[in-house]
């Protein structure tokens, strides 16, 4: 009777264990939800605040933010109104990610199927935590490393002045290269063990393996990696800032100077005053950055679901 007793005892406190555990674990689920709509909400709100207006001015068109190449908010009345086009921003953020994600992209991959595939033990446990290495550096070593080296190189032997498209898209894709190497080689270890002896025993090479089954199976986790790599370039803002000039228009090409949505934002945010139209600006850029990364996290999702399908009916 006295062992029933103990028994009932212990799964009750298991009992009231576990429904406090949950209770803990919903609450930290609903606080995430909130924080992230409540982000989403002020971002909202502010970045919408130009098109709205106030009584001492007239809110901004909508066509001449997104579709203007001239950027003075500053600018007085009499000289044309402040000017708040952000084409030069977003010409500059595209070439400068797309660039870096040029790079990095095969790089990252060939580094992944050489870790999961190719290299020897060793030579993995070498990689690997040279790969967090990286991933480790902090922005602004990335940007002085830059400031010193790949702006002088481009000046020296390409032209220009060195600040430019191209130093900020080498920079950005020795940043966004970890990104790519990690994700992708978790999704090149998860593919099954049984299809690469499938592939084996049907007398093909191992880079006919790597080819033709261990990177299609795997796609999926690629293009997440390569979609992750390209929303973080987007927001990066410190290591671009140093080396990519910071002209407010639209560059002509690589050796061109340039200015990214982020690096607008870190270098005009000191200047305004809240409530401005200077601020307001710069909040509309804040959402403009907000919408892209919601755009790569849904094309992860999309990706992600297709492949998945697509494998279950394979």
């Amino acid at each position: 009777m006295k062992g029933s007793n103990v028994e009932g005892s212990k799964n009750a406190r298991r009992a009231r264990g576990e429904r406090v555990a949950e209770t803990f674990i919903m609450a930290c689920a609903i606080l995430l939800i909130v924080t992230t709509a409540a982000v989403i909400v002020m971002i909202a709100a502010k970045g919408t605040a130009i098109f709205r207006g106030e009584r001492d001015r007239p809110g901004a068109r909508l066509w001449d933010v997104l579709a203007g190449l001239r950027w003075d908010p500053q600018s007085p009345v009499d000289k044309g109104g402040p000017a708040l086009g952000l084409v030069p921003f977003v010409a500059g953020t595209a070439m400068v990610s797309l660039l870096a994600l040029a790079i990095s992209a095969p790089v990252g991959i060939a580094c992944a199927v050489v870790l999961t595939d190719i290299a020897p033990g060793w030579a993995q446990r070498v990689l690997e935590p040279a790969v967090a290495v990286l991933a480790g550096i902090p922005s602004v070593v990335y940007g002085w490393v830059g400031l010193s080296t790949v702006v002088p190189f481009v000046r020296q032997h390409l032209g220009g002045l060195g600040f430019s498209v191209l130093a900020g898209g080498l920079v950005l894709s020795a940043m966004i290269l970890p990104t790519v190497v990690s994700v992708s080689a978790d999704a090149l270890r998860g593919v099954p063990a049984s299809l690469r002896e499938a592939a084996y025993s049907l007398g093909s090479t191992r880079w006919q393996v790597i080819r033709r089954v261990v990177i299609p199976s795997s796609s999926a986790g690629i293009m997440t990696a390569v979609v992750l790599a390209l929303s973080r370039s987007c927001g990066e803002a410190l290591a671009v800032q140093m080396v990519i000039g910071n002209v407010k228009r639209v560059p002509s090409s690589v050796l061109s100077p340039a200015v990214t949505l982020t690096t607008g934002m870190a270098m005009d945010m000191g200047n305004t005053v809240a409530g401005s139209l200077w601020n307001d600006a710069l909040w509309t850029m804040a959402l403009v950055l907000l919408a892209m990364s919601l755009i790569f996290t849904l094309t992860v999702r999309v990706v992600s679901r297709v492949a998945t399908k697509g494998e279950r009916s394979a």
